[in-house]
């Protein structure tokens, strides 16, 4: 039974976890604790968290809750795209079936979200008001506040991909830069002399940190690097940034994909050109999804284990809700090249 707290007078549901813990003079984890009711927390510590978020008027929509003893045993996956987008692309697939293995036998429910242009307040109040204990994100567009302002609201949350404009939140990625790098560095060992890319979106770090690696190991080969057409990450987009650099550059030898999902359309407009691959144009993709070994030719890649990032992200999530002290801000797995027919 955890003692009562007098309502703040001044309401700050902006107040972050890290504020109540410095003001408490405890560690994040100990006011983690406090707030859930958990043991093994000195009554002089217990007294000074509530004394803090009294005085801070800490979240109420979240912290009121916890300390009355109760928890969700829910988190949310949310996803910051259209739902029929989610549902065509096997990234998304990928991603949600690493976090459902994570959560077995937890029993913590998953609650699949999907954000959408206009409803980003009913999201966050959804999301705050004590239906979920922690929120997963993915497919970050620009500088969305989503994860800052869930984080500030003091309610744990893991980004999946490096995020564009959320300082300060913990997140899980791939290592695009350097398995872009490595694609490149494996078309120049071919041969191959005219290389373009076809990079994901600009508003999207993953795009640009895969668009920086491919630039880095033309760049040391002292290629030029001016070949540059931007998707989606769609196979449509991936068809019109093709057609669009075999009309810039006629004598194009080879492209970077920056996803395997546009490297089908690649394929599609470089046969319709009847450019032979990989004789003609040579192609590599990156993410080693299914249809990557099932494209015509089986298309050479840049592999990402996406269970494992939805995995990682669940972990650190919940490790985050355990109150473990000490974890990573950040962690990156490692990537690898899978050579099939393409390149």
């Amino acid at each position: 039974m955890t003692d009562a707290v007098d309502p703040p007078k001044t309401r700050r549901p902006n107040t972050r976890l890290e504020e109540v813990a410095r003001a408490a003079g405890v560690s994040k984890s100990t006011v983690s604790r406090v707030i859930n009711g958990e043991p093994y927390v000195s009554s002089r510590a217990r007294e000074a968290v509530h004394q803090a978020i009294g005085k801070l008027g800490y979240s109420p929509n979240q912290a009121a809750r916890t300390l009355a003893g109760s928890r969700a045993n829910c988190i949310a996956l949310v996803v910051s795209e259209q739902g029929s987008r989610v549902l065509a692309d096997p990234f998304f697939a990928g991603v949600l079936r690493g976090v459902h293995a994570e959560l077995a036998g937890k029993r913590v429910q998953l609650v699949l979200m999907m954000s959408k242009e206009g409803d980003e307040q009913d999201l966050v109040n959804y999301l705050c008001g004590g239906h979920v204990d922690g929120v997963l994100v993915i497919s970050l567009h620009g500088q969305d506040p989503l994860p800052r302002t869930l984080a500030d609201a003091g309610l744990p949350t893991v980004v999946g991909g490096r995020p564009l404009g959320a300082g300060g939140v913990p997140y899980v990625d791939s290592d695009n830069f350097n398995g872009a790098m490595e694609a490149a560095r494996y078309l120049v060992s071919r041969g191959r002399k005219r290389i373009g890319t076809i990079a994901g979106p600009r508003d999207m770090a993953v795009g640009m940190d895969r668009l920086s690696g491919w630039k880095r190991g033309l760049s040391q080969a002292r290629l030029d690097t001016d070949l540059v057409a931007y998707g989606d990450f769609t196979p449509e987009s991936g068809a019109v940034a093709m057609a669009d650099l075999l009309e810039r550059a006629p004598d194009l030898d080879a492209v970077f994909v920056g996803a395997d999902i546009m490297a089908l359309g690649a394929l599609q407009t470089l046969h319709a050109h009847g450019k032979k691959v990989p004789d003609d144009v040579a192609v590599v993709g990156f993410d080693d999804l299914m249809i990557a070994s099932t494209a015509v030719p089986p298309l050479t890649t840049i592999r990402q284990d996406v269970e494992q990032l939805g995995r990682t992200m669940t972990w650190r999530l919940m490790a985050e809700l355990a109150g473990e002290e000490n974890l990573p801000p950040f962690l990156l797995l490692p990537t690898a090249m899978v050579t099939r027919s393409s390149a």
